[in-house]
């Protein structure tokens, strides 16, 4: 018998089969093979159609199934990792009103910074652990600010995997972790944000459900049965934001561990118990999928949002025909700091670490009888691992520190250049664990379900595949960052 665990990103959907008995992976695919498109109406925004994700959810159950030769039978049920932040509309039929406002999306910027005006840093800080920002919640004001007919028809309002749990379950329904990453949940008070809600005009009977992280949050209906191939009637176990899940799946559950992403955008999340920060303007603080009233388990998250986007960018302007492996090969053979190029990778919309501002990414002393594709693959890359470092200080400021950090082997951290540049800069070792989001979906599910004892017993086959050290030239490393941090100083000053 398996688990299968979903990943809902915004450049693909991932899905895993994991062992009910083991937790060992039996097979992990995505769709589609290229990336999911993201529409820009205008300059700022970003938007999917949720129909979309589900129409390739769908897809990609059937090719997992299908390559790894297992029978929808054997399958016990569901976790669901999704792309954070987003917001999605349905009507009374539940069918979905608009296109989903994504997470790198910036339209509403002012819409939250009037809210916290509205409200009172202080109170949001305190209660929510965050200013309102350009979250979930701010884009739900802004289409009830600018698309009065839709918001009149909305009948909840969701986060990607609440709508992924719809389509397959019926129900309506979101968690506290979801709640928190879409500012709209009282860490003092334990319960939805209430008071927000009234501010910003927003009738609490449009917040679904609240269903508990690790539960049986519904079962797969008849119409989600026949559109998958899963059984009717398994159920849906496990649901976290994409970054929530991420730590939980490389054991990032207790304070002071630390898990770190490099995907479309770039992320680090460190655990406390603390439910305080001194920077709340340009950190995020979640509840973790393990938080409760009685043990609090927050989780700051640094996010980055053109990272692995802009590397993607650079592949298609300067070597399309390469694969990423060959562009880190390209990029090493370059020297520390690319020879004076430096690149400010923050063109993904706005940007929370520097004070929510869409800024624009910025490419410096550019020399046409100097530099070579390779010099712009070093800097891009030298420019998202530069962001990280100086995220991780934000992080240091507000009370984080710093033992190790866990990362999945994919995405940038399979760069060494990469990898290096963050270790050195930090004075942090790297583990990079082999697992991914959707593993530690359906390995969250079983152990919800009671296939595993804890979350500790389900993730024993994982193998540590490296670990990345401080380099001994690490003064080489501290000139180069220190010219980008103060061409960056310049540029946001």
């Amino acid at each position: 018998m398996f688990w299968i665990g979903y990943d809902i990103g915004s450049s693909s959907i991932k899905a895993a089969l994991v062992d009910a008995g083991t937790g060992k992976v039996h097979k992990t695919v995505q769709y589609p093979e290229q990336e999911m498109v993201i529409h820009s109406p205008k300059n700022g925004w970003a938007e999917q159609d949720p129909e979309s994700w589900w129409f390739n959810l769908c897809q990609v159950t059937k090719k997992l199934l299908n390559e790894s030769e297992v029978s929808g039978t054997s399958i016990k049920g569901v976790g669901i990792s999704y792309q954070m932040h987003g917001l999605v509309l349905v009507d009374k039929q539940m069918e979905v009103l608009r296109p989903s406002i994504i997470w790198c999306d910036s339209r509403a910027v002012k819409t939250g910074n009037e809210l916290l005006q509205a409200c009172g840093e202080e109170r949001c800080i305190n209660r929510l652990l965050n200013s309102p920002g350009n979250f979930t919640l701010s884009k739900l004001k802004w289409v009830k600010d600018n698309e009065p007919e839709t918001f009149e028809r909305v009948h909840k309002f969701m986060l990607p995997g609440d709508f992924i749990a719809l389509k397959l379950t019926g129900t309506c329904s979101t968690t506290i972790s979801g709640m928190s990453e879409g500012i709209v949940w009282d860490f003092k008070e334990e319960m939805p944000a209430n008071w927000l809600l009234e501010v910003a005009g927003i009738d609490r009977s449009l917040v679904p459900e609240l269903v508990d992280t690790f539960s049986d949050q519904g079962k797969l209906s008849k119409q989600g049965a026949k559109a998958t191939g899963l059984p009717k009637g398994i159920p849906v176990m496990y649901r976290a934001g994409d970054q929530p899940n991420n730590a939980m799946a490389l054991n990032v559950m207790q304070p002071g561990e630390i898990a770190a992403t490099g995907g479309t955008s770039g992320v680090v999340y460190a655990i406390t118990d603390q439910a305080t920060t001194r920077e709340g303007e340009r950190i995020n603080c979640f509840a973790h999928v393990n938080h409760s009233k009685a043990e609090k388990r927050i989780g700051k998250m640094l996010c980055i949002n053109g990272t692995g986007i802009q590397y993607s960018w650079m592949r298609k302007q300067v070597a399309s025909n390469s694969s990423y492996q060959e562009l880190n090969a390209m990029a090493e053979s370059i020297g520390i700091g690319s020879e004076g190029l430096r690149i400010l990778p923050f063109g993904n919309g706005a940007e929370r670490m520097l004070y929510n501002e869409n800024r624009g990414a910025r490419v410096l002393n550019l020399n046409f009888n100097l530099h070579t594709k390779q010099h712009l693959l070093r800097a891009s890359l030298e420019g998202i691992a530069f962001s990280f470092v100086y995220g991780l200080e934000i992080l240091k400021e507000d009370g984080v520190a710093l033992s190790s950090i866990k990362a999945g082997n994919d995405n940038l951290f399979q760069s060494s250049l990469f990898s290096n540049t963050i270790s050195t800069l930090t004075g942090t070792s790297i583990k990079i664990m082999e697992t991914t989001g959707a593993v530690g979906a359906a390995r969250a599910a079983a152990t919800a379900f009671g296939d595993f004892s804890s979350l500790e017993e389900s993730v024993q086959t994982d193998k540590q595949c490296g670990v990345y050290e401080p380099l001994a030239n690490e003064q080489e490393y501290l000139e180069a960052y220190h010219l980008w941090k103060t061409d960056l100083n310049e540029y946001i000053n």
